[in-house]
Order: C-alpha cells, then structure tokens, then sequence
C-alpha cells in the first residue's frame, strides 16, 4: 500500500527524496542543454527552489553576481569571511555589492576562531582544518534552509571539475548544486566582464588570476595553471566546499 513520504521510514524517505532530486537535476540538465549561462542562472533562480549564489567576490566572481543583479537584485548572495583574505578582496565585495546594486549579501564567518584558532596558527600545521573552520563549517551553516546554491566552478579550471553539469546533486545535503558557467572557457569569461564593463578585482592585474586567503594564495607566473597560486606546494586544490558523500570536506584530483 503507498505511504506519503511523511509517513515512510527515514531511510526509505530519504531515498524517495534523493531520486526525486536526481530526476529534478536530470529534467533541468535535459532543458537547459544547449542554453546560455543567463538562462541557467535564470532558471535556477526561477524554477529551481529557494536558491542562494555563494560567491568569494575573486576574480571572475563578478560575472555571476551581475547576472544575479539583472534577475534579482534580491538574490541570496552568501559571501564567507574567512578572517584570513586580502584586503582588496573586502573592498571589491564592497565595491561590486554597491555598485550592482545587490540588496541581499550575507556576510558569513565563523563563530568559534577565537576558541579554536586563536593565534591563526592552524594554517600551518593543517590547512584542510583550517579551511574547515574559516569557509566549510560557516558555509554549511548559511547554506541550511536553501534548496541549492550556484557555484562560480569551471570545466577548465581542474581535473576534477573536468566533467560538470550545469546542475548536480549534492549528495547527502537535499540540495543541488548548480554551475552556470560549467562550459566557459577563460575567454568567454574576459569577453563577458569587458562587454559589460565590469569592475576587476585589483589583484588580478598583479597576477592573481584565483584567490583565495591572503596566507595560501601567491602570484602565478606565465604559462602556470591558473590555479597554480593556490596551496602552492601542496596537494590541494579545493577548500572544501563542495560536498562528498554527504560531508562537506577537501576534494582534490
């Protein structure tokens, strides 16, 4: 006899949940196939549930967030303050924010560095921790409530990014993840922000073309990955936001 999902078993329910979202994430993948990265955006934020742009205002941020204010100046925008970035980053978050006009940032940091990073020493001796309790921890904090979040992720940018969708599923979360701009190529992003006379991120121009925290994040030299600046040295190249069998931890290639 059919039960309503509320009546099910947690386990049982909760896997009816999951392939309902997997059937949702298919369906959405299947009708913005062969759209534009504004028509995914737009029907993220229109049709795909209570969603939330989560944004690091670094270097190519600034695409998404002006798509965002075109749709919605309202948009959920969820920006971690890890406590550790750059100073130009925290004046081109200013910046972008008033210039787009976006009327819903929320500035995300953690509530508990005092207790467990007191002298900002634990970089040194565990950087996924310490990405942990700045970024990953607070974000999956802010992100509680929401039915997904747009991601500002790249098929170019790593190996492990080199097989996205436009829309995923977060597995274990109930929410989906949703990558705009999954199919641009570098140029298309320069192309974008040029035609729309977008603001750059000033650290760009010194040779920063990812950013993250100002400790882990160092110059790139001419014909380096893009992303090479970041956790130079280790084998790391994600902090950790995006979500493994339902944890939210490091994903490396």
């Amino acid at each position: 006899m059919f039960q309503p999902a509320g009546n099910r078993p947690a386990g049982e329910a909760e896997l009816l949940r999951n392939r309902e979202l997997a059937a949702k994430a298919e369906a959405l993948n299947a009708r913005f196939r062969h759209h534009s990265a504004t028509s995914v955006m737009e029907g993220a934020l229109r049709d795909a549930g209570h969603i939330a742009l989560v944004s690091s205002f670094g270097a190519e941020s600034v695409v998404l967030l002006h798509m965002a204010a075109i749709i919605d100046p309202m948009t959920p925008v969820v920006f971690v303050d890890t406590e550790l970035l750059f100073t130009e980053t925290l004046l081109y978050q200013q910046e972008v924010s008033e210039r787009l006009g976006l009327r819903n940032v929320r500035i995300i940091r953690a509530d508990d560095i005092a207790e467990k990073d007191p002298y900002g020493a634990l970089r040194f001796s565990d950087k996924d921790a310490c990405c942990t309790l700045r970024k990953t921890i607070p974000l999956q904090k802010a992100l509680d409530g929401y039915e997904g979040w747009i991601t500002g992720r790249k098929r170019f940018q790593s190996g492990s990014r080199a097989a996205l969708d436009f829309f995923e599923v977060e597995d274990g979360t109930g929410r989906l993840k949703i990558n705009p701009l999954a199919h641009w190529a570098p140029e298309d992003v320069r192309t974008y922000m040029d035609e729309n006379r977008l603001p750059r991120h000033p650290l760009v121009a010194k040779g920063y073309p990812s950013i993250g925290c100002a400790p882990c994040t160092s110059p790139v030299k001419e014909g380096e990955d893009p992303r090479a600046g970041r956790w130079r040295g280790e084998n790391k190249e994600e902090c950790g936001i995006h979500v493994v069998d339902g944890k939210f931890v490091r994903t490396g290639a």
